[in-house]
This record gives C-alpha cells, structure tokens and sequence, in this order.
C-alpha cells in the first residue's frame, strides 16, 4: 500500500482548516467579536515574522519576492484590523450630548 502524496495530504488539512474556521467565526458572539478582532490581529503580526523569516531563508529571485509580498500583506491586514478594531470599540463609547447642547447656547 502505497503513502498518501504529501500534496494531497496538506489539501486535506487546508480544507479541513477551511470548514472548521468558518464554523468557529460564525458561531461568535457580537460580544466577543472585538476581542477575537484583536486576537487575529496579534495572530498576522506572527505571521509578519514568519513571513520575513521565509523571505530571509530562500534563495531564488521568485521565493525573495513571495516573501517581500507576503510581508506586505500581512501588515495591510494587520494595520486595518487594528483600524476596525479601533472602529468597533468607538461604538461603545457614550456619546456627550448634554456638553455639546450647553455650549451651544452659551
């Protein structure tokens, strides 16, 4: 009996990894979405130094460039996580109209 092709097998588990976190991220509670946001956003910053670390580690021309590229996405979706982030938890906040209707008349 033949292994299984480590191609196939690592297809196997991104689709498996795929059906699970759909299934986690929509079973989140709006309450709990800010601070998962956040979680995610530490989660791409690792992912930044893995990705640099990969970029570092090759040494063809197209791995240095996947690398370059990889690192440039990761710090877009870290830096607009942390704008959403920042977004979300302004919502919370109460907002002051009593201070803004007595200086008005004053």
């Amino acid at each position: 009996m033949e292994m299984v092709s480590p191609t196939i097998l690592n297809l196997i588990i991104f689709v498996l990894a795929i059906y699970v976190g759909y299934h986690v991220v929509w079973t989140v509670t709006p309450a709990l979405h800010t601070p998962l946001m956040a979680v995610t956003n530490a989660i791409s910053a690792i992912v930044i130094v893995g990705a640099m670390l990969a970029a570092a580690l090759t040494e063809t021309t197209l791995g240095k460039s996947m690398g370059v590229l990889a690192v440039a996405l990761a710090a877009v979706n870290v830096f607009g996580g942390f704008m959403v982030t920042r977004r979300m938890l302004e919502m919370f906040k109460k907002k002051d109209k009593k201070a803004s209707t007595a200086g008005a008349k004053e």
